[in-house]
């Protein structure tokens, strides 16, 4: 790779991953409901789906689901559907995903987790686009196209993965502070807004 290029591309995904979105806002949210630990294998889930992203967009995919946005539609729905459920039981201090005051309810599972995070990277189109238009100016055609893939997806979900962690880690501080007074429910209704938030970010955008 050509290092005048990584040092153009390094902080230009950084500050990309970095600005708030669905999946930042996603981390911050299991950040205060189920702990950082349980948190990474939502974010395995969504790097899996931003890595998928950055293939298919890299070898042109992307670029023709893009003239059809009518194949995002049913994922996009169902997707932002099924976040807004999540927020709605979490806002009401139920399901899996809520703060427990019950040390017996059993929390959600890593396949929920998982799905969660790599639902919403896959079916944000926005996502799609944003790839489509940044990812191939730092293609270089005379090289071969896999390793170079290779090496900026591997910078790409490092990037990622240490500001879904720097999410998770404000949402962990955030009900650490919140919880010193005993709000478990003030906690569940904010962490429930921003879980519906996301699932109407997703299915609108």
């Amino acid at each position: 790779m050509n290092l005048a290029l990584l040092s153009a591309f390094i902080p230009t995904f950084f500050f990309v991953s970095v600005t708030p979105g669905m999946c930042m806002t996603l981390a911050m949210t299991l950040g205060m409901t189920v702990g950082i630990k349980r948190a990474l294998w939502m974010m395995v889930g969504e790097l899996v789906g931003v890595a998928a992203v950055a293939i298919l967009s890299a070898i042109g995919v992307a670029a023709l689901l893009l003239n059809y946005p009518s194949v995002f539609m049913v994922l996009k729905y169902l997707g932002g559907a099924y976040l807004a459920f999540v927020g709605i039981q979490m806002w009401l201090s139920k399901g899996k995903m809520a703060i427990k005051t019950d040390e017996n309810s059993a929390p959600a599972s890593r396949k929920e987790l998982m799905s969660q995070g790599f639902v919403t990277a896959i079916a944000n189109p926005k996502g799609w686009a944003f790839f489509v238009a940044l990812l191939p100016p730092f293609l270089v055609a005379d090289q071969p196209l896999a390793s170079q893939l290779v090496v900026l997806i591997a910078i790409i979900l490092t990037l990622e993965f240490s500001c879904l962690l720097i999410y998770a880690t404000g949402g962990r501080t955030l009900k650490s502070l919140l919880m010193q007074s005993g709000n478990v429910r003030i906690m569940n209704r904010i962490a429930g807004t921003l879980m519906i938030g996301v699932g109407i970010w997703l299915a609108a955008g």
